[in-house]
Formats: C-alpha cells, sequence, structure tokens
C-alpha cells in the first residue's frame, strides 16, 4: 500500500538541556538507517528545490540553519509544512512528492537519507508521478 502525505511526520529531535545542541546517532529516532547526508545552502530569492518524489527513499529534512517551506504531494492530498527549528525534523516517506520554498536568507536544509543516490529512483516529472501512484495503488 502506497504512503500518502499524513505519513511524512515532524519529528521532535534530543535536545540537550543545557545546550543546543542535537545528535542523532540513536537508530530509535529515525525509522532508517542513515546512507547519505547533504545540505542545500545558499539559495537565492524566490527559487525553490525538490519538484521531485522518490520511489523507495526516506528522507528527514530539518532547517539547520533559518526557515523554508516544504509542500508534500500524494496524488490525491497536499500538505505545507513550515520547518525553522534545528530540534525538528520532517520525515518523507517513499512515494510523495516534495517542493522546498520560500528560503529565508543564509538558510540551510539538512538532509538525511535512507540511501545512497540512485537516478532510478528519482521521479521529476509530476505527470510521470502522478502515473507512478496510480500505477502503484
Amino acid at each position: 500500500m502506497p504512503y500518502s502525505v499524513d505519513d511524512c511526520k515532524l519529528l521532535k529531535l534530543p535536545k540537550e538541556a543545557e545546550s543546543n545542541l542535537t545528535c542523532l546517532n540513536d537508530r530509535s529516532i529515525l525509522p532508517f538507517g542513515v546512507k547519505r547526508i547533504y545540505y542545500l545552502y545558499g539559495i537565492i530569492e524566490k527559487q525553490d528545490r525538490g519538484a521531485h518524489a522518490h520511489k523507495e527513499l526516506f528522507q528527514l529534512i530539518l532547517a539547520a540553519s533559518g526557515s523554508f517551506k516544504i509542500e508534500l504531494d500524494d496524488g490525491k492530498s497536499k500538505k505545507e509544512l513550515f520547518l525553522n527549528k534545528p530540534s525538528q525534523g520532517l520525515l518523507i516517506v517513499p512515494g510523495i512528492w516534495r517542493n522546498l520554498t520560500d528560503f529565508s536568507f543564509g538558510s540551510v536544509a539538512l538532509v538525511l537519507a535512507s540511501e545512497y543516490y540512485t537516478e532510478d529512483d528519482y521521479i521529476r516529472n509530476y505527470d510521470e508521478f502522478l502515473k507512478y501512484r496510480q500505477d502503484n495503488v
């Protein structure tokens, strides 16, 4: 059964009580093992990022600095979330179209991914995404 936007959840990440330190070394925090970490930065005003879906990949996206919005779409329902806390991350499950928008100046989007990069996992065309969702119900 395919995932929906309701399966994408904000996760409260552990924060040291007396400092601004968040550590993600416990598998109980993330529902997947991390195989790739990358970050987006230097995003110019009005530029969007993302605009794709993954067939198998799970991601945790967080605002390491600044803020931005993430628009989620499962082909039937849509959901928009605002990220602005480094101690909170958005879990995105496979089969969900995502678009990152409204980046504040100097923002950094940190992404933890369940798999290594493979182009075959990406769906970069929205019409192809809708067909993929329809074929995998």
